[in-house]
């Protein structure tokens, strides 16, 4: 059912190019472990599909906002797989703007069916009574949490890492749900930190890390979270695009941009051990950057660099 993608590769990053030294900074490159979807939505799917067919259903239903990546994963593996699936989308006006949308114009297209409804209804999105109506309305279905964590995400995140990265005292990977950091801790090795960038304000998601996670060697910061949740400003997006020029490797805002930011300011001011060699992993996400820019040109900030 999933064939061999799922080797990805490491590529070195030359810190001399942004003046630093007595460290060892390596990307492992999971945004190129699909044409179409992001490494770790693809990873947290991988078992939830296979579950899903063995269970014999025909539908997924799961929740997302308006440039989800979880979204747009579940509608590419959903339709490859030949499931229908069903978008539970935050913001009832966004039904009217669905060809304005880069996300939602694809996911549609891949023949997921969207249901827009209120913010307000979103936030009761796992509650019984909310959830009754949804089967109401669709029928059974295979039921995914928005950002897709549970027990088999967990799972398949635990592939992230493989024997070569055996070498690494650090492990760096960016936290929107923490379900993929839960992965990347049990599948460390004794000697190695984990380290999670919080996309967002607060560091809750340890709550989950903890659920799942069967070791406690990691720490999770928002010190590079820009104010939380899809926000960003110019110095974030002048990091992503020096980096790229730098490096050739196109980041995210949301993710993978606040997580490599971090990484160098804290190699900058010597905050990990001397001469560590730290292992990031890129998660991708790059499908948001079109709906970024499409913000950031309403607010009338610097593009993203494609």
């Amino acid at each position: 059912m999933f064939n061999n993608l799922e080797t990805t590769y490491n590529q070195k990053i030359p810190l001399d190019l942004f003046s630093i030294s007595s460290y060892s900074l390596t990307l492992k490159r999971e945004d190129d472990l699909h044409p179409e979807i992001s490494g770790n939505k693809y990873r947290k799917l991988k078992y939830n599909i296979i579950e899903a067919k063995r269970l014999e259903y025909s539908s997924i239903l799961t929740f997302g906002g308006a440039y989800s990546n979880h979204v747009t994963a579940v509608a590419v593996l959903g339709k490859k797989h030949g499931m229908k699936t069903i978008g539970i989308i935050r913001g009832e006006e966004l039904a009217f703007k669905v060809q304005e949308n880069p996300t939602l114009n694809f996911v549609e297209n891949c023949g997921m069916k969207l249901h827009f409804v209120s913010r307000d209804d979103y936030k009761h999105k796992t509650e019984i009574v909310f959830l009754k109506k949804l089967k109401e309305l669709f029928g059974d279905f295979y039921l995914l949490p928005e950002g897709g964590t549970n027990a088999l995400a967990v799972k398949g995140c635990e592939e992230i890492l493989t024997k070569s990265d055996s070498s690494f005292d650090y492990i760096c990977t960016s936290v929107g749900t923490g379900g993929t950091m839960a992965g990347l801790v049990n599948s460390s090795l004794p000697h190695q930190t984990v380290l999670g960038f919080s996309a967002l304000k607060g560091v809750f998601q340890t709550l989950v890390v903890k659920k799942y996670a069967l070791k406690n060697n990691y720490n999770i910061i928002d010190d590079y979270c820009f104010g939380g949740y899809a926000k960003i400003d110019s110095n974030l997006i002048r990091f992503i695009n020096e980096f790229k020029e730098k490096t050739g490797i196109q980041l995210d805002p949301i993710y993978t941009g606040k997580m490599m930011f971090g990484i160098i300011d804290l190699l900058k001011n010597k905050k990990l051990k001397k001469n560590s060699c730290i292992l990031a992993i890129h998660t991708g996400g790059l499908q948001g950057i079109d709906g970024m820019n499409r913000l950031l040109k309403k607010k009338d900030l610097p593009q993203i660099n494609v």
